[in-house]
């Protein structure tokens, strides 16, 4: 059985007081329970520490060894304690934030000169991928996950939300003009998703509910792609206004059917493992880009 470290503190502390019971004053116990520490803790070692009489004590060889590495040991300890109060205090580490490529380019990498300036002793570790992650497995503080949760054992904080435009370039309506009418969308090239057969509802109300299943023209896996062929005139889309809030702002997509728009807003959350004490560098970038993300809620 190892030696504990209020063993050593007590260890320490006869030998720095003189006495067992000015120890025992001073680590607030009684002379007999420090006493019997002593004795644990050269049976734990199976050597003797301390040669004691009535009248005096005498460090052994291997007491005096075991007293300057003890003292070391416990001077660590507590320059160990305040590091990391210190670091509980001032953010810093290693952050590693995952989340998919449209919300890393959109959402996270514009911010992060600003965030870096405000904590420069946080060092950041962005990953993309546009499928859900096992955070243990990829060694993840934080997931970035746009749309409704599934059932988790993860922690999650909301960080506002989203709505959905309907959105073509200028070029491609010059072309083909704009659908008047949700049901004009057939007539039309429309860029839908791959994977998620829910991106492919459409916020828009008409005769039998409040989605529009479409049939994409071209489909893509990632947003990002969906986004660049909108820009390029390839047809019309449905993307988070965080994707495309510039691009509206600019004249590069335009916004149509907004009479027809349901209003549905897609959630953003940030999923998370937490023990006890949620990590003060995770705090700190929950906070900061919650705050960023208000301008996309418009």
């Amino acid at each position: 059985m190892k030696a504990r470290s209020d063993e050593l503190q007590i260890f320490v502390s006869v030998i720095e007081c003189g006495s067992i019971s000015a120890a025992a004053e001073k680590v607030g116990q009684t002379p007999s329970a420090v006493s019997r520490t002593l004795s644990r803790l050269e049976a734990k070692l199976d050597t003797t520490l301390i040669n004691r009489t009535t009248r005096r004590m005498d460090l052994t060889e291997e007491g005096k060894y075991f007293f300057e590495q003890a003292k070391v040991i416990l001077a660590q300890m507590d320059e160990l304690e305040e590091r990391l109060s210190s670091r509980q205090k001032k953010p810093a580490g290693r952050l590693r934030i995952n989340a998919a490529v449209p919300f890393m380019l959109h959402g996270i990498v514009p911010y992060i000169a600003e965030f870096r300036r405000l904590y420069p002793d946080i060092q950041l570790e962005l990953n993309s991928d546009d499928l859900i992650i096992d955070l243990l497995e990829q060694s993840t503080d934080i997931a970035i996950r746009i749309g409704t949760l599934a059932d988790s054992t993860l922690h999650a904080r909301s960080l506002g939300s989203t709505p959905l435009h309907i959105l073509a370039s200028p070029d491609y309506l010059e072309q083909y003009g704009a659908p008047t009418t949700v049901a004009e969308l057939a007539d039309h090239s429309l860029l839908g998703f791959t994977h998620t057969e829910t991106l492919n509802h459409w916020p828009l109300r008409h005769g039998e509910g409040d989605r529009w299943l479409i049939q994409p023209s071209v489909s893509a896996s990632s947003g990002e792609t969906v986004r660049q062929l909108a820009l390029q005139g390839q047809g019309i889309c449905c993307l988070s206004n965080f994707m495309t809030v510039d691009d509206i702002d600019a004249g590069r997509l335009v916004p149509m059917l907004e009479a027809s728009n349901s209003g549905y807003r897609q959630p953003i959350h940030a999923v998370f493992y937490r023990n006890s004490q949620l990590a003060l560098r995770i705090q700190c970038f929950l906070d900061f880009i919650q705050a960023k993300l208000a301008r996309y809620a418009r």
